[in-house]
């Protein structure tokens, strides 16, 4: 019942001009992100180390 109530309340929250796409969209991206809250939650996200490497990697400076 709770998904039914959450798809519910995701189509309400589309603008009328909202199509098939923006719905599928929508509904990856909550999808998403409540994977990465439970995978943050379960303690796996990415130490500040590879922040700095994965960044450095793209040419960006990050300060320590």
């Amino acid at each position: 019942a709770v998904f039914k109530q959450e798809a519910h309340k995701l189509i309400d929250d589309l603008p009328e001009t909202a199509n098939w796409d923006d719905l599928a969209e929508k509904a990856r991206y909550l999808a998403a992100v409540e994977h990465g809250i439970e995978a943050a939650d379960r303690g796996e996200f990415a130490s500040p180390e590879r922040i700095r490497a994965m960044f450095a990697k793209w040419g960006v400076d990050v300060e320590a």
